[in-house]
């Protein structure tokens, strides 16, 4: 078996580039075209639930073909480099998608104009999203199991669990700022340009793991659905069933979450910023510790503890409105603070024993299933969830231009409630994944 001693300074380069400039991508992808459509085309929840659901289904079947595809070539970095070339360019075409831009170049009415944009930008969602998931869920992902040993995985995905949380201050806190200052087309053009760059550098810096062979073809697509391998990698595939149901329990909440503070909470720009950038940076740096240690300890077992942290964190984000707009600012944050925290300690942990159980040498082809747990069923079945309870709850949007109220509704709080009690379930399956681990280390040791 080969066996990699360390991990390198230029290693831990690519990563935090790669890693931080692709979150930021999928963050602005999955919380602020979900914005950008609410407040620039149509207030229309429904049309922001399909676009996350048919992302997700791009997203899995794209890293299925891709991931098996840079296994066949043996090769990742190109796929990662030209992948982030081609993704920047379909962020920064995003922007130029509006209602009026339609309606004056096919002479339409506005109103026919709005449906169009809306398709159009469900359609160009899904593409941008092909290429981002060839080059970061496929080949990033792959590679960074190529590089990594059991030995020290846990800092690396410490780190990597902690950008999604970053980017997450960076978008949802810059980017309001910047948009109100220049406009969503120049927002998208510029991120678009720093992905691009992004993958013109890859082409100098990324090495492949020098133990990566060409393997496999496209029948290995449905390798990790096989019964056999199923049964021989037990632990894995109970791992992955925590990350569907954890997955699921944040899609029934996240994608609406900047527009439940704005419209519901009535927090302004500044204001949802420094309660996602103080429980942000908290959470964060309570996880770069937690990696240092989670390598000696029982990452199944500390489960246990995180979706606890993150199930308390929902249920206090779910009371906290209140008639005083600085204490919903202040227990909001508070709370939201444990969320981010039990967050990120549950990506942190699940995907550290992804690529621990993750069979040797079939990272690529394995990269779609752990699209189909991570991905797929948590974008198809949490924004149908949440949405219902928004539609349920129908809470009517003002509209502040017309001073009255529209058909439109808004998110409810009641998705916390829903994404804590989802999160719960976890506990069903947590057992049975410490068992799992414990009997195939007493097998090794035989």
């Amino acid at each position: 078996m080969n066996t990699l001693k360390e991990f390198g300074k230029k290693n831990w380069w690519i990563v935090l580039l790669f890693g931080m400039i692709g979150q930021i991508a999928w963050t602005v992808e999955n919380m602020y075209f979900n914005l950008f459509v609410f407040e620039t085309i149509a207030p229309d929840l429904e049309v922001v639930t399909l676009m996350v659901q048919l992302s997700g289904i791009a997203a899995t079947v794209t890293t299925l073909i891709a991931g098996t595809l840079s296994d066949k070539l043996g090769n990742r970095k190109k796929f990662i480099a030209y992948g982030y070339m081609i993704w920047g360019v379909t962020v920064a075409l995003f922007g130029m998608i509006s209602a009026q831009t339609i309606s004056n170049l096919f002479g339409v009415s506005l109103e026919k104009a709005v449906q169009i944009a809306l398709v159009t930008v469900v359609v160009g969602d899904c593409v941008m999203t092909m290429f981002g998931s060839t080059a970061n869920d496929a080949a990033f992902n792959a590679w960074v199991t190529d590089n990594t040993e059991v030995t020290f995985r846990g800092k690396v995905e410490g780190v990597l669990a902690t950008l999604p949380l970053l980017s997450m201050l960076i978008v949802a806190g810059g980017f309001g700022i910047i948009v109100e200052a220049v406009g969503y087309p120049m927002v998208f053009l510029g991120l678009g340009v720093v992905i691009i760059a992004c993958g013109v550098g890859g082409l100098f810096l990324i090495q492949d793991s020098p133990y990566l062979q060409k393997q496999g073809g496209f029948r290995d697509i449905v390798y990790g659905f096989k019964p056999s391998v199923i049964k021989g990698n037990k632990t894995l595939y109970l791992n992955l069933a925590i990350v569907a149901v954890y997955g699921i329990a944040c899609q029934i909440f996240m994608p609406y979450i900047i527009i439940y503070m704005k419209t519901y909470l009535h927090f302004t720009v500044v204001e949802y910023s420094i309660v996602f950038g103080v429980a942000i940076l908290a959470g964060a740096a309570l996880n770069i510790w937690f990696g240092r240690i989670a390598d000696k300890l029982d990452k199944a077992k500390l489960l246990y503890i995180a979706t606890a942290i993150f199930a308390v964190g929902l249920v206090g984000m779910w009371f906290s409105h209140f008639e005083s707009h600085i204490a919903t600012l202040i227990i909001f944050g508070l709370f939201g603070f444990l969320m981010i925290t039990g967050y990120i300690l549950v990506s942190a942990l699940s995907g550290a024993l992804t690529r621990d159980y993750t069979p040797e040498k079939e990272a690529g082809k394995m990269q779609g299933v752990r699209m189909i747990f991570s991905v797929f069923l948590p974008m198809i079945f949490g924004p149908m969830i949440g949405n219902a309870i928004n539609k349920a709850a129908n809470i009517p949007l003002v509209d502040a231009g017309a001073d009255a109220m529209t058909t439109a509704y808004v998110p409810a709080p009641e998705i916390f409630l829903a994404g804590a009690l989802f999160a719960l379930l976890m506990y069903a399956v947590i057992p049975l994944l410490v068992k799992s681990r414990a009997k195939e280390k007493e097998e090794q040791q035989v």
